[in-house]
């Protein structure tokens, strides 16, 4: 038996704060070792973080990772142990974002990245070039300081791998495992067991069972030991990186780290026989056939023995059963643990919450209590950071701590309910009821006086007083009487937030949360610089489905009992007056539901469908419910309502990063803001293919089965 303990890690790193990251990677290497591990893999980019963005051509970062990773090698934390650091390494002019494997004080190897990721949310050809020269590996000359230190002059730089004394290790760093040729196919050709993957891979709902799958298939055909790495946590940006370190052996999960977690720190060990892997590889015919035929790769000779031998003291890691949250779950968790980072890491002592007792802003409610409730968890558990952090955010003094999560959060949430005349006291009474199970410090307001004052100055402007539409009022008079109601909760939201520690005697401010969910992004149903507008939104990438799907859960397991009965509640924005033959509704105002948004915008994102597209695959998806003619309707009417709106995104708070089909325009959904929204060639298409299609054929005109809503309602927060 070769028996081989390996470590794997999730750790929280922080973008650009070298101290922070090299504390983490320290201390990640104290556990691995302590555990008897001979391998420690980090995350991607783990010493500088992966999200240091345009950072990364600042000459300044490559030096600091350099002076980061010298401080690592001098020390004894390679010591008898194989550590793959990630960091930017500039070759000649060129930069590379690389994995730099070292052991014993000496850099074996520096393994550049062949595939960089550059979809979605990811740039990275922005700032990095793909390593090409695959044929062989090439003498790299370390920084003179660096050479210096290590008394170490070159390095072998490129594709390969290391060939130990009893087994042999290669890198291939997160994307190039999603590629249609993996480097570890060929890899383990060449005898490669142990793969190391350093990744920096962010939540998204639904989707750790792709990544999973994909470690899976790695070694299920052809054996080895896979190892992940993942960032885990928000190192500074709207994402999320959700962790999962594991090790998979021969298509097994022996080894998961958590998710979501509060922790910088967390270490997953497992112990392999590699007996099994050349047990399993030898009994595939296909695969020793292939071997034999094989493409050679280059290696770097390294005299050192990994292994253990046979010892009944050690014992061998066995499979698991894959652990996976719920969406409803992802949605408590992950946008908790962000909040938590974003709140520890900004200097911010609490966040404000405008909390209408609507659906979506009780949502965030709900996600900011699951967030007090996982920090309590947490220091119950032993976590000395979590509990540090929170001591000093809710300003405790002679020594207490947090221990009980409504009490916790009283000192760093507060919610304020800033109703008006058309505000009505159901939402107001469950606004007060979440609350109250919660723990916030609720606030119940009147902004009706301040609506009042700035009417009455426009009317000395120009002699008229707008009336809303029930009253006889024009489109354009509603319109604007519903967003200087909207406006003024942003203003008195944030004067809110900056002042109110201030009266209760607490340093700091608090940042101003967001509650507009996906679909009204991608609709544009929110006002511009409305009390959607915030510091940052914990929902504002995840769909009013899921939304309504994690409300319910909520309601039982986190103990909100009131959410229940939010959830079941009509959506509406309640900017209008209620009459008792008018309510204002959100679906009848934006002419669809928010099921029929879901469908749009993951056409429209995910199968990248224009408006001619997209009307061809509804004619499939609804034809056997609605004609042509009306599908065609219906994809007009949101393109319209899309274009007039887009411009919206250009300032929408920053929001945690959830959906595949996210409207998101800084870095996720790149596409201009200016639109012509009568789209006359698309739509003269459209026109052309329902003449085509209704030549004798009339289908019925009754609801798809997600509930149709007559698209020819006025939009209340279409315009500016």
């Amino acid at each position: 038996m070769r028996l081989l303990k390996v470590a794997t890690c999730n750790l929280n790193q922080w973008a650009m704060d070298f101290d922070c990251n090299l504390k983490n990677i320290k201390e990640s290497i104290v556990r691995a070792k302590e555990a008897g591990a001979v391998i420690r893999l980090g995350p991607e980019l783990e010493i500088t973080g992966y999200g240091s963005e345009d950072h990364f051509l600042e000459l300044d970062t490559v030096a600091h990772a350099w002076e980061c990773l010298k401080e690592l090698l001098l020390g004894d934390w390679t010591d008898d142990i194989l550590c793959s650091f990630g960091m930017p390494v500039i070759k000649g002019s060129e930069r590379y974002n690389c994995q730099v494997v070292c052991l014993n004080r000496k850099i074996i190897m520096i393994r550049p990245k062949m595939w960089l990721a550059n979809d979605g949310n990811y740039r990275e050809l922005r700032w990095f070039t793909a390593w090409k020269q695959n044929d062989q590996l090439e003498e790299f000359h370390l920084p003179s300081d660096i050479s210096e230190a290590l008394q170490q002059k070159t390095v072998p730089f490129g594709y390969g791998f290391m060939q130990f004394l009893d087994t042999a290790v290669a890198a291939e760093v997160c994307e190039e495992l999603f590629t249609p040729i993996p480097p570890h196919a060929e890899l383990a050709l060449n005898g490669v067991e142990v793969f190391m993957n350093a990744s920096g891979s962010h939540h998204q709902l639904r989707k750790l069972d792709l990544r999973m799958r994909a470690f899976i298939g790695a070694t299920h055909t052809r054996g080895g030991v896979y190892m992940y790495s993942n960032h885990q946590g928000c190192d500074g940006g709207r994402l999320y990186y959700d962790g999962c370190a594991c090790v998979v052996v021969n298509g097994d999960v022996v080894a998961q780290g958590s998710q979501f977690s509060l922790k910088d720190v967390e270490v997953v060990v497992a112990q392999i026989d590699l007996d099994a892997v050349a047990s399993l590889r030898g009994s595939i015919s296909s695969f020793q056939e292939q071997a034999s035929r094989k493409q050679h790769v280059s290696s770097v000779y390294v005299p050192y023995k990994l292994c253990k031998p046979f010892n009944l003291q050690m014992s061998l890691s066995s499979p698991l059963k894959i652990s996976y949250h719920s969406p409803e779950e992802e949605i408590a968790f992950g946008p908790g643990c962000w909040l938590w980072d974003y709140l520890r890491r900004s200097g911010a002592s609490g966040f404000l919450l405008p909390l209408s007792g609507g659906a979506d802003s009780s949502s965030v409610a709900g996600i900011v209590g699951c967030m007090c409730q996982l920090v309590v968890k947490e220091i119950a558990n032993g976590d000395e950071q979590v509990k540090s952090d929170a001591i000093r955010i809710g300003n405790y003094t002679d020594g207490q701590f947090p221990t009980d999560s409504k009490e916790f959060a009283k000192r760093v949430f507060y919610t304020v309910f800033m109703g008006s005349e058309n505000s009505s006291d159901a939402t107001r009474s469950r606004a007060k009821m979440l609350a109250d199970e919660i723990g916030s410090w609720h606030l119940d307001v009147s902004i009706d006086t301040v609506v009042s004052a700035f009417l009455s100055l426009f009317q000395t402007l120009t002699g008229k007083r707008p009336r809303y539409k029930v009253d006889g009022g024009s489109n354009i008079e509603n319109l604007g009487l519903q967003n200087v109601q909207a406006r003024i909760r942003m203003v008195l939201a944030f004067m809110l937030a900056s002042l109110l520690p201030w009266v209760h005697n607490k340093p700091g401010f608090y940042l101003v949360l967001g509650s507009s969910n996906v679909d009204e992004g991608l609709r544009g149903y929110l006002t511009k610089y409305d009390c959607s507008s915030a510091d940052i939104n914990p929902i504002g990438s995840i769909s009013k489905q899921d939304l309504r799907i994690f409300l319910r859960w909520a309601a039982t397991h986190l103990g909100f009992s009131s959410l229940a009965e939010i959830e079941a509640a009509p959506p509406t924005a309640e900017l209008e007056p209620i009459r008792s033959n008018y309510s204002q509704l959100d679906e009848v105002d934006m002419g669809m539901t928010y099921d029929e948004l879901s469908v749009y915008g993951r056409l429209r994102k995910i199968f990248r469908c224009g408006p001619v597209s997209m009307f061809k695959n509804l004619c499939f998806g609804w034809g056997s419910k609605l004609s042509p003619s009306e599908v065609a309707d219906k994809v007009k009417y949101f393109f319209k309502y899309y274009s007039i709106n887009r411009h919206k995104m250009t300032v929408i708070t920053p929001s945690y990063h959830a959906e595949s089909y996210s409207p998101e325009d800084n870095r996720f959904d790149l596409r201009q803001f200016l639109y012509n929204s009568r789209w006359p060639y698309q739509f003269r298409k459209i026109d052309q293919l329902v003449d085509e299609l209704s030549v004798g054929k009339d289908a019925p005109a009754s609801s798809n089965g997600v509930g149709v809503v007559a698209a020819g309602s006025a939009d209340p927060k279409a315009g500016l």
